[in-house]
C-alpha cells in the first residue's frame, strides 16, 4: 500500500498543479488539495492550444505502429522459431544489434532518406520509424514465447489438416496471448512517448504529437505550471485507460496459456 501511495503521488501532485492558480503554487506553505473551482488551465487549453488534434497524431502514430510491428514481428518471430533457412543466424544478429544503435546515432541518415522518400512531415514516416525500432524487440519476445509452445501441437494440428496460417492464429497465438499483449504495450508506449523523432521529422505545427507540442508550452522566460500539468494530465490520460482496458487481457491470457488433455 505504502508503495501504491509512493507510486501515485506524482500523478496527484500533477492533478494538484494543474487546478492550482500560478499565485499559489509558490506559496511558503504548500497547497495539498486541489481547488475544483478554478479550471482556467483546461480552458486555456481548448481555446489557444490544439491539445486534441496533438493527440489524434499521437493516437495515430502509435496505434499505426503498433499494428505495423506486431504484424511484422509476429511471424517473422515465428519464422525464426519454427523454419531453418540460410542466413537465420545472420539475421538473429541483425535483430539484436538493432537495439545497440541509440536513435540519435541513425537520426542524420534517417532524414536524408525521409527526404528522397517525401516522409518528412508525414506522420507515416514517424509509424516507420518507431516500427523500424521497437519491431525487432518485439521479434525477440515473441520469439521465446513460441520456443515454449511444444511442437506436437502443431504436428497434430498439420495430421488434421490445417495450414500454417491456422495452426499459428488457432494453436500458437492462442498459447502466447500474454507475449501478444506485452508487446502491444511495449509498442504503443513507445510510440506514445516519443520525442526525438517525432521533434525532428515534423515542422508543421498541426501534425505534431502531443510530446512534443508539450514541449512547445516550456516558454523562455516563463513556464506557466499550471497550463503545462493540465496538458500532461490530458496527455497521460488516453496511455491510462488503454493500458486498464488491456490489463484484463494480461491476466486472461497468462490464465488461457494452457493445454488441456
Amino acid at each position: 500500500m505504502i508503495l501504491g501511495l509512493v507510486a501515485t503521488l506524482p500523478i496527484y501532485w500533477m492533478i494538484l498543479t494543474s487546478l492550482l492558480p500560478t499565485s499559489k503554487l509558490f506559496l511558503d506553505t504548500p497547497v495539498f488539495f486541489p481547488s475544483f473551482d478554478y479550471f482556467e488551465a483546461y480552458r486555456e487549453l481548448s481555446t489557444e492550444i490544439p491539445i486534441i488534434k496533438w493527440l489524434v497524431n499521437t493516437g495515430f502514430i502509435a496505434f499505426g505502429c503498433t499494428l505495423c510491428s506486431l504484424l511484422i514481428a509476429i511471424f517473422a518471430a515465428y519464422a525464426l522459431s519454427r523454419r531453418r533457412f540460410r542466413g537465420k543466424g545472420l539475421v538473429s544478429f541483425v535483430l539484436f544489434a538493432t537495439q545497440m544503435l541509440p536513435e540519435a546515432l541513425l537520426l542524420i541518415p534517417l532524414y536524408s532518406l525521409f527526404i528522397g522518400l517525401g516522409l518528412i512531415n508525414n506522420l507515416y514516416g514517424l509509424i516507420l520509424a518507431n516500427t523500424a525500432f521497437v519491431m525487432p524487440i518485439i521479434v525477440w519476445i515473441l520469439k521465446g514465447a513460441i520456443d515454449s509452445v511444444p511442437y506436437e501441437l502443431e504436428e497434430a494440428a498439420t495430421i488434421d489438416g490445417c495450414n500454417l496460417f491456422t495452426i499459428q492464429r488457432k494453436i500458437v497465438w492462442p498459447l502466447i496471448a500474454p507475449s501478444i499483449v506485452a508487446s502491444i504495450v511495449m509498442a504503443f508506449f513507445h510510440a506514445w512517448n516519443e520525442y526525438l523523432f517525432a521533434t525532428t521529422f515534423i515542422l508543421d505545427p498541426e501534425k505534431r504529437p502531443a510530446s512534443t507540442g508539450l514541449a512547445t508550452l516550456l516558454g523562455e522566460l516563463a513556464t506557466p505550471l499550471d497550463r503545462v500539468m493540465s496538458a500532461a494530465v490530458i496527455y497521460t490520460l488516453p496511455p491510462l485507460i488503454f493500458f486498464l482496458l488491456i490489463q484484463k487481457r494480461i491476466v486472461s491470457g497468462l490464465a488461457s496459456g494452457s493445454v488441456k488433455g
